[in-house]
């Protein structure tokens, strides 16, 4: 059994409304359009046949009307005749004739009403079925979209993220470590050639000074040999 069991819910049907209260929107629209499509082909299958049987009423009325003008002329001739219970005869196969006549033309109108609604169905189911493929691809469009996006979601909230973000972490811990080392060395070195360069003026000093001692003792001498 189909979605819709008769042509009158797909007229009458709010696309909206449906696709509003289904799980899967998408496959929704997709039975939908098919359903409306198989409609359609039944319609206007129908409409084929109806107007079959509208062309075989008038065909039917056509040789019934040339029946009653065929007995109104035998009716005439036999007045003509003086054999007027012939002229009655006549007219009375002249009068079923009309009734059926009658009774088959009503039938035609009957049948032109229902081509009527038909061709008035026929329209709007397409315009319903227009509407159903337009929705089918902006659906498809917004669920590929809200996919994406739910992935990208997905992937943000996962613990590998966290993961990964906690390992960038220890990585530049350990870049901060090496760093903090080198800066460690260089300050070492620096201090060590700031005491060579104290070490190196005392040691200056220190010569100076028994530099200077020792020429006060050389001058010393020789002015003692004077």
């Amino acid at each position: 059994m189909g979605i819709f069991t008769r042509f009158a819910d797909i007229i009458n049907s709010n696309i909206s409304a449906l696709l509003d209260k289904a799980e899967d929107p998408e496959k929704m629209v997709r039975l939908i359009i098919q359903e409306m499509e198989d409609t359609l082909v039944e319609v206007r299958s129908t409409s084929a046949k109806v107007l079959a049987e509208k062309k075989e009423l008038i065909r039917r009325i056509g040789k019934l009307e040339e029946q009653v003008a065929d007995w109104q002329s035998k009716a005439e001739l036999a007045l003509t005749k003086d054999r007027e219970d012939l002229a009655k005869a006549a007219l009375i196969e002249k009068q079923k004739i009309a009734a059926t006549v009658d009774t088959l033309s009503k039938e035609l109108d009957v049948v032109d009403e229902h081509i009527a609604r038909l061709k008035d169905e026929v329209v709007q189911l397409q315009e319903k079925l227009a509407d159903a493929r337009a929705r089918q691809k902006s659906i498809i469009m917004r669920k590929q979209t809200a996919s994406s996006r739910l992935e990208v979601k997905k992937q943000l909230d996962s613990s590998k993220i966290d993961t990964a973000m906690m390992k960038f972490e220890q990585y530049e811990r350990r870049i901060e470590n090496i760093e903090a080392e080198v800066e460690a060395y260089e300050l070492g070195s620096k201090k060590n050639k700031l005491d060579d360069e104290f070490a190196a003026l005392k040691a200056d000093d220190a010569v100076s000074d028994e530099l200077a001692a020792l020429k006060a003792k050389m001058k010393g001498k020789d002015s003692a040999a004077n």
